[in-house]
């Protein structure tokens, strides 16, 4: 296990792949950790120097005092970067890891070669449906952690997904259900308060938006929103609800490198 030392605590990351390829950073979405990407590091790691890292509040990552913000996670974001001293990467990042990955094209391009943001939007749900998570998680512990980790099997996965592959469902589902809920509760703030409607006209890299057509947390009219709304930027969408780099899998990660290795 690897930590990068911040200033509130510490960052758990892991690197795979060459030494000497481009960087690319993988980021986790809301109640997962890093071993959400399993699936794809094999193939990302023939090209490239995968960074993936468990976002503050999950994993073994630290858990401070809420509300999170978005640029407090992208913060964390560039001190990964310079503590391993990294000038420039591509970015990957899912939902939560969406928005992440929007905020650091917004402020901070200069850093990014290409940005690849899944199942997300520039607005994610409103107050009413984020505050009433909160006061449970808060309120109710590991035992609504529990009760989330069940709830997500439907809205992250489809159902005949489900039934098929329950050996790919279950270690994702768990992460949810380990998440510290301090840390998930500031985490939901994050996302609750993050907005990058008006905005999304300064991200300058190169951009794929990525979709699931089944995704209802995040469903692709988001997406498209991203995409019309940022020049020249890329669109994919798979059979899949939210977390598609699971569902989608193998196809996921072919039309990621794809883009980033300039294929189509």
């Amino acid at each position: 296990m690897a930590f990068v030392q911040l200033a509130e605590g510490e960052l758990h990351y892991r690197l795979d792949g060459p030494e000497d390829a481009p960087v690319l950073v993988l980021s986790n979405s809301l109640g997962t950790d890093l071993g959400m990407w399993d699936t794809q590091v094999p193939a990302f790691s023939e090209h490239f120097r995968v960074l993936r890292y468990d976002t503050r509040g999950h994993g073994r990552s630290l858990v401070t005092d809420g509300p999170y913000s978005i640029e407090q996670l992208g913060q964390d974001v560039l001190a990964l970067l310079d503590a391993l001293d990294i000038e420039r990467a591509h970015f990957c990042g899912l939902s939560m890891g969406g928005l992440i990955g929007q905020w650091l094209g917004i402020h901070a391009g200069q850093r990014l070669d290409k940005l690849v943001v899944c199942n997300t939007a520039a607005k994610i749900g409103d107050p009413a449906m984020w505050n009433p998570r909160i006061e449970t998680v808060l309120r109710d512990g590991t035992a609504a952690m529990a009760a989330l980790r069940d709830g997500a099997i439907a809205r992250w996965f489809t159902p005949e997904f489900s039934a098929a592959q329950p050996q790919q469902v279950k270690p994702i589902t768990d992460m949810l259900a380990a998440t510290s809920p301090s840390g998930y509760a500031a985490n939901c703030a994050a996302v609750r308060d993050a907005d990058f409607r008006e905005q999304l006209d300064r991200i300058r890299a190169p951009l794929l938006v990525i979709a699931g057509s089944e995704d209802a947390v995040t469903p692709p009219s988001g997406s498209l929103f991203i995409q019309r709304h940022v020049k020249g930027a890329e669109y994919a969408e798979f059979h899949a609800a939210h977390l598609s780099n699971v569902q989608a899998g193998d196809a996921f990660s072919q039309r990621v490198l794809d883009f980033l290795l300039d294929r189509i």
